[in-house]
């Protein structure tokens, strides 16, 4: 059985696409955009994007080091649901906010500066990325709940 709920690691933020994020202590993610003040967000599907520490484990297996929060890019870093098996339209309660899976993983652009600095990336298999339905913070700590 697939686990249904699991917690927030670390809320991750930049200005710039195709960087590694640095932590936040608390994200605002408004409705129909994503994170405040994120590259990524917009109104389009992928608003915000996840990954799990799971999936980092993975990558250490293969001898990569240094891993940590944010350096996938990734705006949420989780711990405790293996997110790319959660379908399309599947809805997770993440602290304050209810947000949509919108799409399973995505395609590397060139010159990526994720994958340059780590030599390979997971998000392209493993990251989800989801849009927001009910706006409002998510902290560190934070549960999920697939809804």
């Amino acid at each position: 059985m697939r686990k249904s709920k699991g917690k927030v690691i670390s809320v991750n933020i930049s200005q710039e696409k195709g960087v590694v994020k640095h932590p936040l202590e608390e994200g605002t993610f408004l409705e129909d955009f994503g994170l405040e003040g994120d590259a990524h967000a917009g109104n389009w599907h992928r608003q915000v994007s996840l990954l799990a520490l799971e999936s980092f484990q993975k990558m250490k297996e293969l001898g990569v080091e240094g891993l940590v929060p944010g350096i996938f890019a990734e705006n949420i870093t989780t711990e405790g649901i293996e997110l790319f098996t959660l379908p399309v339209g599947t809805r997770l309660k993440i602290g304050e906010t209810i947000q949509e899976v919108t799409q399973i993983g995505k395609e590397c652009h060139s010159g990526c500066e994720i994958a340059k600095k780590v030599g390979k990336c997971v998000m392209p298999k493993e990251g989800i990325f989801t849009k927001i339905i009910v706006p409002g913070k998510i902290k560190e700590g934070d549960s999920i709940e697939v809804i």
